[in-house]
């Protein structure tokens, strides 16, 4: 079976040096990549929402004030509104078995992210410790992934500019 990656039975490496690909599967690349991206960035976010609530039961408990979940919740999520990526945000579409999403699940299980209440500060500061690492791993994918989208876009934009590439191209079958 032929390779998405192969241009006139030459094998291509879409992770090698972006000037070596043919236009086609540059564009490929970076559309894959993209989507990689907006999985890693949706489900980096479910953990910084995550995050957020262990953190606010963890101080809540520390200094015995009360926190009411569904009244509370739009601030404890909203400090994660403010600031974020100058990147334009796209429609995110990450299908319900995305394996990250499934892992951020796995973790959130073993160490009871489902029984807030019920855990002890130290299993709080477990669950925090466990979610941060989690998202602290994710965010570096995340940085990885924009390197090498920021690499073909480099790539893309200087074709377009010297002439090689043209907008005519991307109405061709």
């Amino acid at each position: 079976m032929a390779s998405p990656f192969q241009d006139d039975d030459e094998s291509v490496d879409p992770a090698g040096d972006p000037s070596s690909l043919p236009l086609a599967v540059l564009r490929e690349e970076r559309n894959r990549l993209q989507q990689a991206e907006d999985a890693v960035s949706y489900v980096r976010r479910l953990a910084q929402g995550r995050l957020d609530l262990v953190r606010a039961e963890a101080s809540r408990r520390r200094e015995g004030v009360h926190l009411d979940v569904t009244s509370d919740l739009a601030e404890v999520l909203a400090s994660r509104m403010a600031g974020g990526s100058s990147r334009p945000p796209r429609d995110t579409d990450v299908p319900e078995d995305h394996p990250l999403l499934g892992e951020l699940d796995r973790r959130c299980e073993e160490f009871g992210y489902g029984a807030l209440a019920e855990l002890d500060l130290d299993a709080l500061e477990r669950l925090d410790a466990e979610l941060d690492a989690f998202e602290h791993a994710c965010s570096a994918e995340r940085n990885a992934l924009f390197e090498r989208i920021d690499a073909l876009t480099a790539e893309l934009v200087g074709r377009y500019r010297d002439g090689t590439a043209t907008v005519d191209g991307l109405l061709e079958p």
